[in-house]
């Protein structure tokens, strides 16, 4: 009972990739508070560095965060650190023998992995750090193939590829845990999907806003802007019930041009659906349907345990409304003729922000969790830009850099009560939770920026005499 209970307050290592590096900590911290568990980092957390170290978690808990994270590589029981071979040594030596004795005892087998951030070592190298750690007392057979323990020697060298230092900055020494879901991303790559289009979300960032809105199994997730239905594909991976909506007719029928290279048009069976079922999950789709943003189409209820959606920017996709600024005629009783044709209209980005988070102040659950896409232009940027409603909070703003001037923001938010009356006065009174208008003119600043640059790229030609 003694040893059950000091194994459940162990340090454990997390090895993360060093990719989006802003989504990390949210994603991981989500995941967390799936399982009820903060976030809680041993001794100097740096955010921004490949390997962070959690105290107060179970092995449960993390091997629950490595089943779902596409940020994190891998995760370690830690067992000894320090930044020379030599601290390493005494951190090991000072682990205590009881929470070692069940990985190394004479009838298990293991093998001892050598990793080096940012430095490759020679195989020679390799052996010479395993051979050095003889002081640890392992009774077990190594296994090469099929160990029953991995354990696992990593050192850091920085994130400079152009100043490696001679020796590690910092090294660990641990017992593997799990792996993280990286193969996903390869898994689930747009490249090979059935049904795609000119703006369908990269795999990776798809899964990233599925964690960050802590989607789980049996959760009905919306998609207001669905597209393609990449962002279903990633959330039903994760057992949730998924629906969506877009105004684009074609794309939610699969039918018209294909965004295929050396492909006309879209096959007969190329649709959302198609691509649930390509992954095995289309158990899990509930439909798609042409239906405006702007327009209120759905019961006043809370339905949904998520909103996860990435608007239109104006740049590969327009922004559009139904609607005329002309006189439509129409019936006395108010009901259009049979054959009428709703007429499109611009759509600004202030207008679609502000319906989606009113939107998702009455639709989400209490709870509930609304993730979106925020395209900014950096030289003007500043957090008071971020939409903001009464009813739900912010919880992380993650930066992707789309080129010099233009990034967009991953937005995640927490319904954090329902609506009442006064939260529309609220709006009005409180300059806060006014649309930043700046937002509407992003399509033209980003276009400004791609014409400043080529007009650059030209007169340095003519300079250089090309």
């Amino acid at each position: 009972m003694a040893t059950s209970v000091s194994r459940s307050c162990l340090t454990y290592l997390l090895h993360l990739a060093q990719d989006n590096l802003d989504f990390r900590f949210p994603e991981v911290k989500a995941l967390l508070a799936l399982r009820g568990k903060a976030f809680h980092p041993s001794g100097n957390f740096q955010e921004k560095t490949p390997f962070w170290c959690l105290d107060g978690l179970a092995e449960e808990d993390v091997r629950g965060v490595m089943a779902r994270s596409v940020c994190a590589k891998s995760a370690f029981e830690l067992w000894g650190h320090g930044p020379t071979h030599s601290e390493l040594r005494t951190s090991l030596l000072n682990y205590p023998s009881e929470n070692m004795s069940p990985f190394m005892h004479k009838d298990s087998t293991y093998r001892i992995n050598v990793y080096t951030f940012n430095k490759t070592l020679e195989f020679p190298d390799r052996i010479k750090r395993i051979d050095a750690m003889d002081y640890l007392p392992f009774k077990g057979t190594v296994s090469l193939k099929s160990p029953q323990h991995i354990f696992c020697l990593l050192e850091d060298y920085g994130t400079d590829p152009n100043d490696i230092p001679e020796h590690p900055n910092y090294i660990y020494f641990g017992r593997w845990i799990a792996d993280g879901q990286r193969e996903l991303i390869r898994s689930h790559s747009v490249k090979n999907r059935h049904f795609i289009g000119n703006t369908s979300m990269d795999a990776g960032l798809s899964f990233i806003m599925a964690n960050h809105a802590k989607v789980n199994e049996n959760d009905l997730v919306f998609d207001p802007f669905v597209g393609t239905g990449s962002l279903l594909v990633a959330c039903s991976h994760f057992k949730a019930y998924v629906c969506g909506t877009d105004i684009d007719y074609n794309t939610i029928h699969g039918r018209g041009r294909s965004s295929r290279k050396n492909q006309k048009w879209r096959g007969p069976d190329e649709n959302i659906r198609a691509n649930l079922r390509q992954y095995g999950t289309e158990e899990m789709y509930i439909d798609v349907m042409v239906s405006d943003a702007s327009k209120p189409v759905w019961r006043k209820a809370a339905l949904f345990d998520a909103i996860i959606t990435d608007p239109p920017y104006g740049i590969r996709e327009s922004t559009r409304r139904t609607g005329s600024h002309k006189d439509v005629t129409k019936h006395a009783d108010g009901i259009y003729l049979e054959s009428h044709v709703p007429v499109s209209q611009a759509y600004h980005l202030s207008d679609i922000f502000t319906d989606l988070l009113n939107f998702s102040a009455h639709h989400l659950v209490v709870g509930g969790r609304l993730v979106y896409w925020l395209p900014v232009y950096r030289p003007e940027y500043c957090e008071e830009t971020v939409p903001l409603h009464p009813c739900l909070r912010i919880l992380s703003n993650c930066e992707q850099t789309l080129s010099s001037h233009t990034s967009r923001r991953l937005i995640t938010m927490e319904k954090i009560k329902k609506p009442e009356e006064f939260d529309g006065l609220a709006q009005f009174a409180d300059a806060r939770f006014s649309p930043y208008q700046g937002h509407n003119a992003f399509r033209e600043k980003y276009f400004s920026g791609l014409n400043k640059r080529c007009i650059k790229e030209d007169n340095k030609a003519v300079v250089n005499g090309q």
